[in-house]
């Protein structure tokens, strides 16, 4: 028997079940249970909705290696959650550890960890293109810097999906032309001028109508003047002589339903 003082862990790990030992377990026990019903302590939480969650990241090409290491959980508890203890014949679990359950829930299928093949959803990749183009830039000149066809840059502003590799390289090439003036490029005045007007004509949203850690969230929507979805960007849009947005228009309707029934 290990030389450890009498308490909970000589009566867990040495087996003692001597009067001292034995209070400790019963304090431990009854302390944990009051916690729980105070709801103070939550030593399991529901696996299923874990679960699903990896079953989505490998759907998207994560594989279980590479969510371990980004979880920072040990690949065991990934198998265990997915597929049970094999070697002992339990199924998967119905309840994991609160911290397990955080770790995997917080990974997500970003153009940082998915591989270069993944397809994720375009909205990112679409907004800082239209972005680029709102700035200045011309299609083909961006083409030509992602080594894409003129065609095939158009048809990528219309898709649902792109590739990871695709999203990545936008993502460098959005970073490094979005604060660049096009003129000092040697794009020609004529060709900026066109690409303004296409963007304005098709009421893409400019490189400051998006926040960057909103601009891959499909459900986000640009602010186009800082009181976007207010009744006052109706205005404000009027006023920069850019085209009333979506969010405006309904807040600007709303506003005068409300003013003829006040």
């Amino acid at each position: 028997m290990a030389d450890r003082p009498h308490g909970y862990a000589r009566y867990k790990l040495d087996g003692c079940r001597c009067y001292t030992c034995g209070w400790a377990v019963a304090t431990y026990r009854d302390q944990r249970e009051q916690l729980v019903r105070r709801g103070q302590w939550q030593p399991f939480v529901d696996a299923a909705p874990v679960r699903a969650h990896v079953a989505e990241l490998k759907a998207c090409g994560l594989g279980e290696r590479t969510i371990a290491a980004l979880a920072r959980v040990d690949r065991k508890r990934i198998r265990e959650l997915l597929h049970g203890r094999t070697e002992r014949g339990t199924p998967p679990p119905t309840r994991i550890r609160p911290a397990t359950a955080a770790a995997l829930l917080a990974v997500e299928p970003t153009p940082e960890n998915l591989p270069p093949a993944a397809h994720i959803a375009s909205a990112g990749t679409v907004r800082r293109l239209r972005a680029l183009v709102a700035a200045g830039w011309p299609q083909a000149h961006l083409a030509s810097r992602l080594d894409m066809t003129p065609g095939n840059f158009g048809a990528a502003l219309k898709r649902d999906r792109v590739t990871v590799r695709t999203a990545r390289a936008v993502r460098v090439l959005y970073d490094e032309l979005w604060n660049t003036d096009p003129l000092a490029e040697g794009v020609t005045l004529q060709a900026v001028t066109r690409a303004r007007n296409h963007a304005r004509t098709s009421g893409w949203a400019p490189v400051g109508a998006w926040d960057d850690e909103t601009m891959d969230d499909p459900a986000s929507a640009p602010d186009w003047t800082g009181v976007c979805g207010t009744p006052a960007g109706d205005y404000a849009h009027r006023r920069l002589g850019t085209p009333v947005c979506p969010r405006c228009k309904a807040a600007r309707n709303s506003h005068r339903i409300e003013q003829r029934a006040a």
